[in-house]
């Protein structure tokens, strides 16, 4: 007898979320093993961005790191609780969000730019190492999207309930 819960057959987008948090869990050790707690891989980009921009908006930010307001909105909610920036009323609008810096935050990029270089390099030499470049892939990818969007592939599988 076959289940009709869809989600016991095997997830093909888990094998991706996992190297990627695997991945992110890697670079969390290297900064904690040089003290660096509370600081989570997906904050390096916003926060060496910051240290030559200065001071954004939530929304400038997101667009200088081609994100979605609410992904960068969260990332730097969690960024303020660890004490590496600061978020205070922008000029004009009382909505808007000025994001800068914490010395905490500032005293961290140069490392973090470290690592981003490093990790960019690592990134190079792993896409030398494999058949499939993942680099290579991801384009070829964004390229069969484009021909036809994710959205229309969903929909030319789709069969609505009955």
């Amino acid at each position: 007898m076959t289940s009709s819960d869809p989600t016991v057959l095997p997830d093909p987008w888990q094998s991706l979320h996992r190297l990627l948090a695997h991945l992110d869990a890697e670079i969390e050790q290297i900064y904690r093993a040089r003290g660096i707690e509370g600081v989570r891989p997906r904050f390096a980009y916003p926060l060496i961005r910051l240290a030559h921009t200065g001071p954004l908006t939530i929304r400038a930010l997101a667009s200088s790191l081609d994100r979605s307001h609410s992904a960068v909105s969260q990332t730097v909610a969690a960024m303020r609780k660890e004490g590496l920036v600061t978020s205070e009323p922008g000029p004009g609008d009382a909505r808007t969000r000025l994001i800068d810096l914490t010395e905490r935050g500032r005293a961290l990029v140069p490392f973090l730019e470290a690592e981003w270089r490093a990790t960019h390099a690592t990134v190079a030499e792993l896409d030398a190492e494999v058949p499939h470049a993942l680099t290579g892939v991801v384009e070829e990818l964004r390229s069969a999207l484009e021909r036809r969007p994710m959205q229309q592939r969903i929909l030319d599988h789709l069969e609505e309930p009955k």
